[in-house]
């Protein structure tokens, strides 16, 4: 029987990697400060063999909890792009001190594999589409550039004391458990909060900036993927579909009377995301399965 450690494992993303963890029949510790203001809830899962820890991997001594552990799962972080910028402080103290802080534990309790939540923001405006994992970071926000030194930092720690892991970037992801809370919210769930709300969508800019949008389940298998993976000692991979859409053709697909409202750009944004999944679909044998038109009004 596994053992495994989900930090951040109350969140939208965390709480279906816990779920799918005990489906498979592992042992889950949670560790989780219960802190993300995007977060309108947190959750807890039902399923039984999960012991939920109420810490913060910054601040609080966690390395009892990384005992006999055979996997973690690197979730725990201050995310979305424009609130990091009013305050980057606490940004970069939790998602580069606490991974580093993750790793120590990791490499102390010898952990088997390290699986990084990482983010796509940081292939930033210079890059041409779609991104691949090797093209240069560059960091237009506090978010972002936080999440590449967390890999940075992976990648130290494998380099010099041989911790393995991997690094999953994800492209905007949407389904059940999304957040939902303030005008920060990731699109999709923010689009039909508002629909149901009977609230016109509020469209940034032009609306036709267009996203990799992936599904919840998608990302839950890339990360048992990466996990599964035997002859992977370290790299980064790519989580998305290859495709994407404008955030006009979002608002159609929800298909609601509501109507849209344009509202003014937000600085240290991308134009546009397209994911290259090759070297995924190659190496961790992970293939996308969902498609935002099926799946945005499935739950």
């Amino acid at each position: 029987m596994y053992k495994s450690l989900v930090t951040g494992g109350c969140g939208f993303i965390g709480s279906h990697i816990v779920d799918k963890l005990v489906s498979l029949g592992h042992v889950v510790t949670v560790i989780d400060d219960l802190s993300a203001p995007e977060n309108e809830k947190f959750y807890f899962s039902d399923l039984g063999g999960v012991e939920y820890v109420h810490k913060d991997i910054s601040k609080d001594d966690c390395s009892s909890h990384f005992k006999d552990v055979d996997y973690v799962f690197h979730l725990a972080a201050r995310s979305r792009i424009q609130p990091t910028i009013g305050s980057p402080e606490a940004c970069f103290s939790v998602n580069v001190l606490g991974t580093q802080r993750i790793l120590e534990w990791s490499k102390i309790n010898s952990v088997k594999k390290l699986i990084y939540s990482g983010t796509s923001s940081l292939y930033g405006s210079q890059n041409p589409i779609p991104f691949t994992p090797n093209m240069p970071a560059y960091c237009l926000n506090p978010y972002s550039m936080s999440k590449w030194m967390g890999e940075q930092v992976c990648k130290l720690y494998f380099q010099l004391y041989g911790v393995e892991s991997i690094v999953l970037r994800y492209f905007n992801v949407y389904g059940p458990r999304e957040p939902l809370k303030g005008r920060y919210a990731p699109v999709v769930g923010l689009f039909k909060r508002q629909a149901r709300e009977g609230k016109k969508m509020t469209i940034v800019g032009d609306g036709l900036q267009r996203r990799d949008f992936t599904y919840i389940d998608d990302v839950v298998d890339a990360n048992i993927c990466a996990m599964k993976s035997r002859d992977i000692k370290h790299n980064i991979y790519n989580v998305g579909t290859g495709k994407n859409y404008s955030i006009v053709e979002v608002t159609e697909m929800i298909n609601d009377n509501c109507g849209v409202e344009f509202i003014k750009e937000r600085p240290a944004e991308v134009r546009e995301t397209l994911a290259d999944i090759e070297s995924t679909m190659r190496d961790i044998a992970w293939f996308p399965r969902f498609d935002l038109r099926k799946m945005i009004n499935s739950y």
